[in-house]
């Protein structure tokens, strides 16, 4: 029996964080701005841009970063280079270094990087950097920095996850490996902002 309750414990905490992940994105993505509709903003307020470039990771290839929303809310400013980073993963091992990257201009000082991982391997976003530097992005190592958002987990919302797995889901997510750390970025170029998502 007891080979089994192993089993049942490791499938209730990987379909627990699976569901989550799930519920935290489709939270988040509902009060997503649409990237358009955000530039437009951007480009009719005009705020102070600041030298450097900060780099915002992004979960939608098509919507704003809410790290992003809170940044310009709080600090009225923008760096002079905005990068967005989305990073995919792909149903592959490992994905080609030619398809790893695409860079895109979007205009106002934004760029989206968008970067292809296989289930194998394991991003290392200062090297999507160099990557993207060497498709035409000007940067700096030294006068470049990472906005990553911290979600504070509540568990009063409505989703559809039962109230004990929803304590559990938060107890991993506070556990669990920090970003910083999986993307390898550089700690002390890294910012982070909170949110609090009701699930």
């Amino acid at each position: 029996w007891f080979p089994l309750l192993i089993g049942v414990i490791m499938f209730t905490l990987m379909t627990t964080w699976k569901d989550g992940r799930s519920e935290l994105a489709r939270r988040i993505a509902s009060s997503t701005l649409p990237m358009e509709l955000f530039l437009e903003d951007v480009a009719r307020r005009a705020p102070p841009r600041v030298p450097g470039t900060a780099v915002f990771m992004a979960a939608s290839t098509t919507g704003t970063p809410p790290a992003l929303l809170h940044h310009i809310k709080h600090n009225k400013m923008l760096h002079e280079q905005v990068v967005l980073l989305s990073i995919l993963s792909a149903e592959v091992p490992s994905v080609t270094s030619e398809d790893r990257v695409t860079l895109r201009e979007l205009g106002h000082g934004f760029y989206q990087l968008i970067a292809s991982y296989g289930f194998m391997e394991t991003p290392n976003v200062p090297e999507l950097m160099r990557r993207a530097y060497r498709q035409g992005l000007t940067t700096d190592p030294a006068n470049t920095s990472y906005y990553l958002g911290r979600e504070t987990l509540l568990t009063s919302g409505r989703s559809r996850m039962m109230r004990w797995r929803k304590e559990l889901f938060s107890f991993i997510s506070k556990n669990s490996r920090s970003p910083t750390a999986y993307f390898d970025i550089p700690p002390g170029r890294v910012v982070e902002l909170g949110m609090q998502v009701d699930l």
